[in-house]
């Protein structure tokens, strides 16, 4: 019998977990430990709320969780409550799927000022993250920045942008809600430091800004390429382009119709950020122009009026304890997911954050390929039955797949009109869902 430990129950977890059933059978035990008594990771607090369609993937992973093969180990912090070396000695391989959940820091002057927040944290406000629900963003202002030329920058101006009732059939927790219901932004300006030709957002996303009904996306023509270099473009951002030429020919009686605009501010790096009595007010802004594909700055620099500023700039994986780490790449490092004998790593831990959820699907095939190559067999370390020893000694509080499920149910019973649930969002209330 080989025994696996995967530490992380979102997209590269499960999946990682499904390939080792479908290659060992029974001949496998998987144990997926999670940090939070809840499983899915960023389709819980990462995916956007009103994305209920991608979220139903997680019915994958539910298959996968419910067999004898796969348990899910909840409110079990690995590094704090039990140390990747004592995995190792309990597990014939530790996979560490730990996903990128910490923002990248955009290291400007001002950056320390109040109502600037990264991506990571923003979303896991809206998204109900128990370690950013009281994140109290300040959404009094009429100016927004949001930084950023990839599909969540386009998420979080989404967001800010929507009716209460465009908000029906999504996940959006209360405090959220409330505190968006009652903002008074007009302008949501979207900074990236490239041009048209470089975003990193797809026709989905962008679509979905036409349709918004007291929003209405903005682009300066003079920031648009001429048309015929769109050719050159692969298939999918040449959509992408097309829609942001939309924008920019939307007749301006149109515009004036819907009282907030999302500008794109192609060819703008911010440079640094001002505020007042400690809160942000304003963004210096460099322009910039494209040399082979990157942004160099022209000197020329401007303010942009901002009352909350969201940086959508990249994410980085949280280093473990006992666990060797590229601080540069904000990743682990690794041999095609092996970071040590033993120890392998996959998903954005792995390979940064990059693709799409389904990207880890093939990568946690690849893990197990490599597990598979370096052990031939198990090793006759105790697995499952070690851990749960261990863990009876230190009096740890294990959360099942089972309870989670009844937790999922107490959300569900508890949702408001239109919503699929309302999530809870600090730990103690998801445990004592457990036992409802």
């Amino acid at each position: 019998m080989l025994h696996i430990a995967i530490v992380g129950s979102g997209p590269a977890g499960y999946y990682a977990a499904e390939a080792a059933t479908k290659h060992w059978g029974e001949d496998v035990r998987v144990d997926v430990f999670d940090a939070l008594p809840v499983p899915y990771g960023l389709i819980r607090s990462g995916v956007a709320p009103d994305h209920q369609s991608i979220k139903a993937v997680a019915k994958r992973y539910e298959k996968v969780a419910l067999g004898d093969t796969v348990r899910f180990v909840g409110n079990v912090r690995v590094g704090q409550d039990v140390a990747i070396d004592e995995l190792q000695r309990l597990y014939d391989a530790v996979v560490l799927a730990t996903g990128a959940p910490e923002d990248r820091r955009l290291d400007r002057p001002g950056e320390e000022l109040g109502n600037i927040f990264g991506s990571a944290a923003f979303v896991g406000w809206y998204n109900g993250h128990p370690q950013f629900a009281g994140l109290a963003p300040d959404l009094s202002g009429r100016h927004a920045v949001v930084i950023g030329m990839g599909n969540v920058a386009l998420d979080v101006a989404r967001i800010l942008a929507k009716t209460r009732g465009e908000f029906d059939g999504s996940d959006i927790v209360a405090h959220a809600l409330g505190a968006l219901m009652a903002s008074g932004i007009e302008t949501i300006t979207i900074l990236g430091r490239r041009g048209p030709h470089q975003i990193m957002m797809t026709p989905k996303e962008l679509g979905e800004l036409m349709h918004l009904a007291r929003a209405s996306p903005r682009v300066d023509p003079a920031d648009l390429p001429e048309r015929g270099e769109d050719a050159l473009l692969e298939p999918g951002l040449r959509k992408s382009v097309t829609l942001l030429r939309d924008f920019a020919a939307l007749p301006g009686p149109l515009r004036a119709q819907k009282p907030v605009a999302i500008e794109f501010d192609f060819f703008a790096s911010p440079v640094g950020f001002h505020g007042e009595d400690g809160h942000v007010r304003q963004v210096e802004v460099e322009r910039t122009v494209v040399e082979a594909g990157r942004a160099a700055g022209t000197g020329e620099t401007y303010r942009v009026p901002a009352d909350i500023v969201v940086a959508c700039i990249g994410y980085r994986t949280a280093a473990v304890p006992g666990v060797p780490f590229d601080d540069r790449a904000g990743r682990f490092p690794n041999d095609e997911g092996c970071i040590l004998p033993g120890l392998y790593c996959v998903g954005w831990a792995r390979r940064g954050p990059s693709g799409t959820i389904g990207t880890n699907r093939p990568d946690g095939a690849a893990v197990v390929a490599r597990i598979a190559q370096d052990l031939r067999g198990g090793s006759g370390k105790p697995g499952r039955a070690g851990f749960d020893a261990l863990a009876a000694a230190r009096g740890l509080d294990i959360v099942t797949f089972r309870d989670w499920q009844r937790i999922e149910q107490a959300e569900k019973a508890a949702a408001r009109a239109g919503s699929p649930r309302e999530k809870f969002v600090d730990i103690k209330s998801m445990i004592a869902a457990r036992g409802a």
